[in-house]
């Protein structure tokens, strides 16, 4: 693993319609909390946002002042090579491991030698030891 960090996850649920997100980023940024990893799901009425950002404690600050009720996990966060195999190969050796992968987030431009991986997995410090162990 070229870098491999253990690191707090915000999730949270905003109302599914335009403006929220952007609401919520433009108060991010005017405290300079910059957001690393980011997915959001839709349902009908609310939206499901996860996020990984700079700082997590000013983060719920800002969100628990706009009413927003945040929920705190441990998540890896994997800066990665963008090449065919790359995820391949953390899920196999968390599959031989026995640690499950409850659902991820990545993303890179295809011109990127590397990526960012965000995996929530069933035990944190086991899977941070075996990937520790990829070169």
């Amino acid at each position: 693993m070229k870098t491999l960090r253990t690191v707090e996850q915000l999730a949270f649920f905003i109302a599914n319609r335009p403006g929220t997100l952007s609401d919520l980023c433009d108060a991010l940024a005017e405290e300079k909390v910059n957001i690393y990893g980011l997915t959001v799901s839709d349902t009908v009425d609310h939206a499901v946002v996860r996020m990984v950002v700079s700082d997590t404690r000013r983060a719920i600050a800002v969100l628990e002042a706009r009413g927003v009720l945040v929920l705190e996990s441990e998540v890896l966060m994997i800066e990665n090579d963008n090449k065919p195999g790359s995820l391949s190969r953390i899920a196999r050796a968390l599959a031989g491991g026995r640690v499950n992968i409850e659902y991820a987030y990545l993303a890179s431009m295809p011109s990127a030698k590397k990526g960012l991986l965000i995996l929530r997995v069933g035990d944190v410090r086991k899977a941070f030891k075996i990937l520790s162990k990829l070169d």
